[in-house]
């Protein structure tokens, strides 16, 4: 080989060895510079598919809020960028590490979803099992839940202070408030050292202190730069100051990023209507419910429930009349879903407690029926147990039977009844798909539905707007107020956001955590 073309030679695989080093730099800055991109993405099942090609970054450190309305496809867009569905067309690259082996989805991320914010999602949890948890076997401890030791690790018990779960750790996961069971799926989570926490509404049923609290812990949690969030929320106002950025989703399309400040800027200003029209259809509708109306709904005298050591209501004596609209408050973990359990007699430990219903005292051989028959029922345990992968209407029409699933035929004015609240509440579009494949606040919108479909005297209504967006939660609350209006019904109403009671409240109740438990 003549010198010349051994020079060219030697450039030549010199250039080549360059070219390759820098990109691998490229590609390195590339991963360093994103933590998700999507290039023109696609997903391969057309019921995912958004009405454009997905585009969007998230930038090393950056934490992100996706908001939009209920049924939105916030959660379908998450689900797409961490590759759970597959793409016909375009790219999705991961900038977790380096490594190809340790650049992928299922070692950095954890995903806390709507039901896991509730606890277990097992097929066979039933709602009264919080209440009944001492008479159940097998159920596993926060200790268990969390894979601890007795000494447990020093992260673990960092967290565990952190988030306040330290003195539960002996306790029945079933038996904790909604706000430390969300507290124990993020503590969890974190245990697992994810690159990404995705948290999908992790402030509903949080009373104020509380969503205070979880905003502070998750500004701390990533403010070392090893962790980031990504949060899907259906409402402007609880966007936490940890998030930068901010993806709009509206009926399947995304818009540009904005940072929280621009995002804020814009929704400031946003006016909702009550929808009078809405109203009058409901005050205008037949009554269903043939029962006398009685003076006095619901009385509870001296009524206390202990758990072992732990008081959880102390000497509550209470009386509910007809037409009345009571708003109940209390702190996570004051008692307030136990007092409703009682009512339904869903917590067996009603019939040893001095409690009338509908003029009849708790315990004089009134079957399980005879106590739901007047009463509409919705709360997040009820939401949290059903895993029913039935249409939609039939979970309305469950309501008729007070059951868990539909097991009988509703008559034909049974089913006008289901098609005129669908309606109401704006679900009507979904009537004939699976319970199990609409959007969260969809499945709030149908348990609402079922709640009123049978024009119940008692209507009891606990966290009744958990995860809807502003424009369905004034909707709501518009249909509450006009059925607090119809003659013989009353209404039991609990709620974190004050915002959020029906301006007819005329009574109220709070509960406060008996000292000792506090």
């Amino acid at each position: 080989m003549k010198m010349s073309e051994k020079v060219y030679a030697d450039t030549h695989i010199c250039l080549k060895y360059v070219f390759f080093i820098t990109l691998c730099l490229f590609r390195l800055s590339d991963y360093m510079q994103y933590i998700v991109r999507m290039c023109d993405g696609v997903a391969r099942n057309a019921d995912v598919c958004f009405k454009e090609p997905l585009n969007l970054s998230v930038a090393v450190g950056e934490n992100v809020a996706f908001v939009g309305e209920n049924g939105s496809g916030k959660s379908l867009l998450v689900d797409t960028l961490l590759g759970r569905y597959p793409l016909r067309s375009g790219s999705v690259e991961y900038g977790f590490s380096v490594s190809q082996s340790d650049n992928v989805v299922y070692k950095n991320v954890q995903y806390i979803s709507f039901r896991d914010i509730y606890g277990s999602s097992e097929a066979d949890y039933c709602y009264q099992l919080r209440w009944n948890v001492h008479e159940q076997e097998g159920i596993p401890s926060v200790r268990d839940v969390l894979e601890l030791s007795d000494g447990g690790s020093g992260t673990a018990n960092e967290l565990l202070a952190l988030f306040g779960l330290d003195s539960r750790l002996d306790e029945l996961v079933v038996a904790l408030s909604s706000g430390e069971l969300r507290k124990l799926q993020i503590v969890k989570a974190l245990l697992h050292y994810p690159r990404l926490l995705v948290l999908d509404n992790p402030f509903i049923g949080l009373d104020a202190p509380s969503r205070q609290l979880l905003s502070d812990l998750l500004k701390k949690i990533v403010s070392n730069g090893s962790l980031q969030i990504f949060l899907l929320l259906p409402s402007t106002k609880d966007i936490p100051e940890v998030v930068d950025s901010i993806f709009l989703v509206k009926d399947m399309a995304v818009g540009i990023k904005m940072t929280r400040e621009e995002y804020m800027g814009c929704s400031a200003g946003a006016a909702v209507d009550e929808n009078d029209a809405l109203q009058q259809k409901v005050l205008s509708l037949p009554a269903v419910d043939a029962y006398d109306v009685a003076d006095e709904v619901l009385s509870f005298n001296n009524v206390t429930v202990k758990y072992g050591a732990c008081t959880i209501l102390n000497d509550i004596t209470w009386r509910v009349n007809s037409g009345d609209v009571w708003l109940l408050k209390g702190a996570n973990g004051s008692g307030k879903s136990t007092l409703l359990s009682l009512v339904c007699a869903d917590n067996l430990q009603s019939y040893a407690c001095d409690i009338t219903l509908f003029g009849r005292k708790r315990g004089t051989g009134e079957s399980i029926w005879d106590i739901k028959r007047r009463i509409g029922y919705v709360s997040p345990e009820m939401h949290r147990s059903y895993l029913r992968n039935i249409p939609v209407k039939d979970i309305v029409a469950s309501g008729l039977f007070d059951t868990i699933g539909l097991y009988r035929r509703p008559s034909e004015e049974q089913v006008k009844a289901c098609s005129v609240w669908m309606e109401l509440f704006g679900i009507s579009h979904i009537a004939e798909k699976s319970f199990l494949r609409v959007s969260s606040g969809e499945q709030r919108l149908a348990l609402l539905a079922r709640a009123f479909v049978k024009d119940p005297s008692l209507l009891i209504l606990d966290e009744p707007m958990h995860g809807l967006d502003s424009g369905r939660r004034a909707m709501v609350k518009g249909i509450i107020e006009a059925f607090s209006k119809r003659k013989g019904k009353t209404i039991i109403f609990v709620s974190h956001y004050e915002e959020d009671a029906p301006s007819t409240v005329s009574h109220r109740l709070e509960l406060v955590k008996p000292i000792g438990n506090m």
